[in-house]
């Protein structure tokens, strides 16, 4: 039996039994590009948000921010290629990789397997100091590299690996608190997504701080302050959802230039009612070698 989620009109499909076809790493990188180059996208479903798992990645382990320290993830796997795996067979589309090593980098040998153990595009949040960085995350398979912008100081770097990268593989992320980005003091997330937008950024990775983490109205209301400032570039909101409610009010933002999500906390703690399903009760009988995707037949 199959097993799908559609949660009344928000319809993301991300937990389906491992019995289905795989499909090819282009498809999906593909289905990326189209998200990333395109200032006007193909009309999609007015309640369709693509869903990122996120891994965060602290040596060779999957770990969890607890407190000020991080602790090895034992909620499924603590191995990343196995978990990377997981999300794959749950449908993901893509994974977000979090590097929490020392500089807040990651393991380029454990990033490298974790590329090649799954047919989709994985993107990296990590702190890049030059292009020499970036290219080594590149060549170890990951698609698209995440550029923090915490001032104007990081635009040359991000201005030079959008030239040699171009724009589906170089993407800016933003971190602010009531639309000032975190640490500046003055300059504000729309002023700054404005430049990068010049320079020929099509996507922000946006995380607003506010009101500890949760999408609350002031955060609401600073990504729509934000996508409305915008006219080419897409919005993945990172940070806030914590279940099905947080959910909602992301779609409620499409109009906003908002099409897609990082989750990763509430995921591991089963915040979604889909998460009763197989795979957290039998995840050590999943066989992790076979992807899948929607089930692919017609009806009669």
């Amino acid at each position: 039996m199959q097993r799908i989620l559609k949660i009344r009109s928000f319809n993301v499909i991300l937990f389906l039994t491992p019995h289905s076809i795989r499909v090819r790493r282009s498809s999906s990188i593909a289905e990326l590009n189209k998200m990333s180059d395109s200032s006007t996208p193909e009309p999609q479903p007015e309640n369709m948000l693509l869903i990122i798992p996120a891994i965060d990645l602290r040596g060779e382990f999957c770990v969890r921010r607890k407190d000020s320290s991080y602790v090895r993830e034992q909620v499924f796997f603590d191995d990343p290629v196995k978990m990377a795996r997981l999300w794959r067979i749950q449908n993901a589309k893509a994974l977000h990789i979090s590097g929490h090593d020392e500089g807040e980098t990651c393991d380029r040998e454990v990033l490298s397997r974790i590329c090649g153990a799954v047919d989709i595009p994985v993107q990296l949040h990590a702190v890049f100091s030059d292009l020499h960085e970036i290219a080594t995350a590149i060549e170890a398979g990951v698609y698209r590299v995440i550029l923090d912008i915490r001032d104007t100081d990081d635009l040359p770097l991000f201005t030079e690996a959008l030239e040699r990268f171009g724009p589906s593989r170089i993407i800016g992320g933003l971190c602010a608190r009531e639309g000032i980005l975190d640490g500046t003091g003055d300059l504000t997330a729309v002023d700054v997504a404005g430049k990068l937008e010049t320079l020929g950024c099509r996507r922000i990775v946006y995380t607003d701080l506010s009101d500890d983490h949760d999408l609350t109205d002031s955060c609401l209301d600073a990504f729509c302050r934000l996508g409305n400032s915008l006219r080419k570039s897409r919005i993945t909101a990172a940070g806030g959802v914590r279940g099905y409610g947080d959910l909602m009010k992301l779609v409620g933002l499409k109009s906003a230039r908002v099409d897609s999500a990082v989750i990763g906390l509430a995921l591991y703690e089963n915040q979604f009612p889909c998460q009763n399903f197989w795979c957290w009760n039998y995840k050590d009988e999943i066989d992790l070698d076979q992807f899948t995707t929607a089930r692919i037949r017609t009806e009669s």
